[in-house]
C-alpha cells in the first residue's frame, strides 16, 4: 500500500496521531528533500528508511518504486510540507498505483491554500486552485482568462516574485479587486494581510518578504 501523508507547514504539531502510526508503520519513506523531513522524522522518533522522491527524480525512480509496491512493500510519500500532489510530487505516482490496482490511502491534514482561503474572509463557498503561475509562457493568457473568473481564486508564489503577480493582478483584475496574502502559515511570524490588491500591493512594496506565500483574490462580480 501507498500512504499520501501530510506534513505539518512549519509547526511540528500540527500532525495527526494516525499519520505519525503510519510513518513507524511503514517498510520506507518517500521524502521530498530527505533533509528537510529529518527534523519532523527525528522529533517523533521515526527511524524507518527514508529514500528521495522529487520532481527532478520522480519519472527515473517511478517504476522501481511501483515495482517494490506491487511486491508487497507499505510506503509513505511525505514532502516537505503540507498534502503530497498539492502543488508537490505524487501525482505520477498515484497514477502508476492506480493502473497497477495498488492500493492508495491518503491521511487528512494540512494543506496551506485551505488554510489561507479560511482565513482570507473571502467567500470560500467556491474557489479554484492555479497553484504556482506559469513564469514565462502562458502567462498572460492565464491572467486574461482567469479575469472572468468568478469564483474565489488561490495562488502559491514566491517572495521574490510576491509584489510583481500582485502588480500584474492589478492590471488584469483591477486595483480594487479584493484579496488576501497569507504567509509563514502556522509559524511564528504568520501574517495575513486583507485589502485591495492595490493596498496589499503597496504594502508589501515596503515590507520585506520571507516564507511562503499564498494569494487569494476574489472572482469577478
Amino acid at each position: 500500500m501507498l500512504y499520501l501523508v501530510p506534513t505539518p507547514l512549519g509547526n511540528l504539531k500540527d500532525i495527526t496521531l494516525r499519520s505519525i502510526e503510519v510513518l513507524k508503520s511503514v517498510d520506507l519513506i518517500l521524502c521530498e528533500d530527505t533533509r528537510t523531513s529529518a527534523k519532523l522524522l527525528k522529533h517523533y522518533d521515526i527511524q524507518n528508511p527514508v529514500s528521495a522522491y522529487h520532481q527532478h527524480n520522480e519519472h527515473k525512480v517511478l517504476q522501481h518504486i511501483a515495482d517494490q509496491l506491487e511486491a508487497g512493500k507499505n510506503m509513505a510519500l511525505i514532502t516537505d510540507a503540507g498534502t503530497p500532489g498539492i502543488s508537490d510530487p505524487a501525482f505520477l505516482l498515484v497514477r502508476e498505483c492506480a493502473k497497477r490496482e495498488i492500493k492508495v490511502e491518503c491521511l487528512p491534514g494540512a494543506t496551506a491554500f485551505v488554510l489561507a482561503i479560511v482565513n482570507s474572509g473571502l467567500p470560500c463557498n467556491r474557489f479554484c486552485f492555479e497553484g504556482f503561475l506559469p513564469l514565462k509562457k502562458g502567462r498572460q493568457t492565464l491572467f486574461k482568462k482567469l479575469a472572468e473568473e468568478e469564483r474565489t481564486m488561490i495562488f502559491y508564489e514566491s517572495p521574490m516574485r510576491l509584489v510583481k503577480t500582485l502588480t500584474e493582478m492589478m492590471e488584469y483584475f483591477g486595483t480594487d479587486r479584493p484579496c488576501s496574502v497569507s504567509r509563514e502559515l502556522t509559524k511564528l511570524f504568520e501574517e495575513t494581510k486583507r485589502g485591495s490588491l492595490h493596498d496589499v500591493c503597496d504594502y508589501f512594496r515596503i515590507k520585506p518578504v520571507k516564507g511562503e506565500i499564498v494569494i487569494v483574490v476574489q472572482g469577478k462580480d
